[in-house]
């Protein structure tokens, strides 16, 4: 076992100014829904050019309320990943769409367009792209790919804040934009996420959904007209967002740092010699919310990724995989999908891992995990 601290591989990091201003919504008497909320939509929004930004409890419903503001229901397709958190593809089976998979490119581990493109058909009626790892798709062929076959886009930029495409920032173009801020994202709310819509209208219509379908007009008028939830942001997160968004930039400068240092520390035989493949080096678009590996099948007969996770674990450093292929687990097999439906998304579900990747991690940390990682390879 190591003798050296563990070293997680991800963890929130709130400074005191931060925990200060908590305490102070605390004390304040309003700690629901209120102008902290209120201030952070309308910093998100002027970071994402002004469009109208709502936010929420999870980065989850912020899909399904898209995909319910762009009138898709029963009998409509929506085109997703196998790659990514459960969530993505469970929205489309709560508005009462069915999710259609699309096997993933290699090497971005994202959305192969091209068979997004085959398997759309007229029932199809959205995609919900994941930029894994804060890694964006080619945003001029997606949305290319939209327009073509007129379906709207909900971008699934959970991992994503701070990521761009040709100098634009994700979520300051396109069509609606899902940023999640759970406790191990970039930039968090503790529990979190926001909606980048397109227009006043909808952002109105996502204040509907996100709070009952209530409508309130003076002092007691009161209406509902859409079926909505509980999806409201506190005020107390809001804070925290708040208090994380200032350091965004820095936050982002410094995590395409540590991916330089890994790819610098890993060198470039190491593919060759270790079998595992690297992510995409892109360190102008991607935010590296995430550092994974692809690990090489083990040939005694071993899990190759539970047997690497517990090895790092003795030498004290902590891994996560993101994510198991969604269409195998039961629910989905259910539905009538199988192996070898899409085997490229098969193979990186079963074998991809995340190294440590966070806002305080030092670059001795990374040469730590990196010296682990070879030991368990060899």
């Amino acid at each position: 076992m190591s003798q050296q601290p563990f070293l997680p591989f991800s963890k929130p990091t709130i400074d005191e100014a931060t925990i200060a201003a908590v305490g102070d919504v605390l004390r304040s008497g309003w700690i629901t829904s209120g102008p902290k909320v209120q201030a952070f939509e309308a910093q998100l929004s002027e970071y994402f050019g002004g469009r109208p930004v709502r936010t929420f409890n999870s980065g989850t419903c912020t899909m399904e309320i898209a995909l319910r503001i762009a009138g898709i229901g029963a009998g409509d397709e929506v085109i997703t990943t196998p790659i990514s958190w459960v969530a993505t593809a469970n929205v489309i089976i709560e508005t009462g769409a069915t999710p259609v998979f699309a096997d993933i490119d290699p090497v971005t581990r994202n959305l192969d367009l091209a068979q997004v493109e085959a398997a759309i058909t007229p029932r199809t009626k959205a995609i919900i792209p994941v930029y894994l790892s804060g890694l964006p798709l080619d945003m001029d062929k997606l949305y290319a790919l939209a327009k073509k076959h007129n379906l709207r886009v909900i971008e699934d930029a959970a991992q994503a804040l701070g990521s761009t495409w040709n100098g634009q920032r994700i979520g300051s173009f396109g069509d609606f934009a899902s940023f999640s801020f759970q406790a191990n994202k970039n930039v968090t709310s503790a529990e979190g996420g926001c909606l980048v819509l397109n227009n006043a209208e909808e952002a109105r219509l996502a204040e509907k959904y996100r709070l009952q379908g209530v409508t309130r007009s003076g002092f007691d008028g009161i209406d509902v007209d859409v079926l909505g939830g509980k999806f409201n942001m506190t005020d107390i997160a809001a804070t925290i967002g708040l208090g994380q968004f200032v350091h965004i930039d820095a936050i982002t400068a410094h995590r395409r740092q540590l991916a330089q240092h890994y790819f610098a520390c890993f060198g470039s035989d190491f593919v060759q010699k270790y079998g595992a493949q690297l992510p995409v080096p892109d360190f102008e678009n991607s935010n590296w919310h995430l550092f994974q590996l692809v690990l090489p099948e083990r040939k005694d007969g071993k899990p190759a990724r539970a047997t690497f996770m517990e090895q790092m674990q003795e030498h004290g450093i902590g891994t996560g995989y993101h994510y198991p292929a969604i269409h195998l687990f039961s629910m989905y097999r259910a539905r009538g999908f199988k192996e070898g439906m899409f085997p490229v998304a098969e193979r990186v579900g079963r074998l991809i891992v995340t190294l440590p990747m966070f806002n305080t991690m030092t670059t001795n940390d990374v040469e730590r995990v990196v010296n682990a990682v070879k030991s368990v390879l060899q």
